[in-house]
């Protein structure tokens, strides 16, 4: 009688039987975080299997940018939210976005500014924080988003 094998992935390098790091673990210290904004000109930061996320990374894949998609899950989620906010804190001191995406401003209490709160999806362009699927879609529809892409240097056309 024949007895089927089991199946397991075979990653060069790596011992056969050795479990595979989530692809969170890369994004999970702030060093990472920082870099990975700094380094690309378009990054997209969300949750697992989100939909919003999948729209993003098509509409800008139709305008011929490929943007690294970071799918952060609940265990980093916190950590990753925090040092985000900060990231967006030190870029943009006096930017709105939308309210459903992005960036929620801070508010004054007591001359003290509370730090903005990331709500993923999140789009950076050329290292500062732009929003979320709303404001994409709305700089999209506007025609905004090509001059924006050209100037961070996520188009060379």
């Amino acid at each position: 009688m024949q007895h089927a094998i089991p199946y397991q992935t075979w990653v060069p390098g790596r011992p056969a039987g050795e479990p595979r790091p989530p692809a969170s673990d890369f994004v999970a210290g702030a060093g990472a975080v920082r870099a990975t904004v700094s380094e690309n000109a378009v990054v997209v930061f969300g949750r697992p299997g989100c939909c919003m996320c999948h729209v993003l990374k098509r509409l800008l894949l139709g305008h011929g940018v490929n943007p690294p998609v970071f799918e952060v899950d609940e265990d980093g989620e916190a950590a990753v939210a925090e040092e985000l906010s900060k990231i967006s804190c030190n870029n943009n001191n006096n930017s709105t976005t939308d309210k459903n995406g992005g960036v929620v401003d801070g508010e004054k209490t007591g001359g003290e500014v509370r730090e903005r709160k990331v709500q993923f999806p999140v789009v950076f362009v050329g290292g500062k924080v732009f929003g979320g699927l709303e404001r994409v879609m709305a700089t999209h529809i506007s025609g905004e988003l090509v001059p924006i892409l050209k100037e961070a240097g996520a188009l060379w056309l």
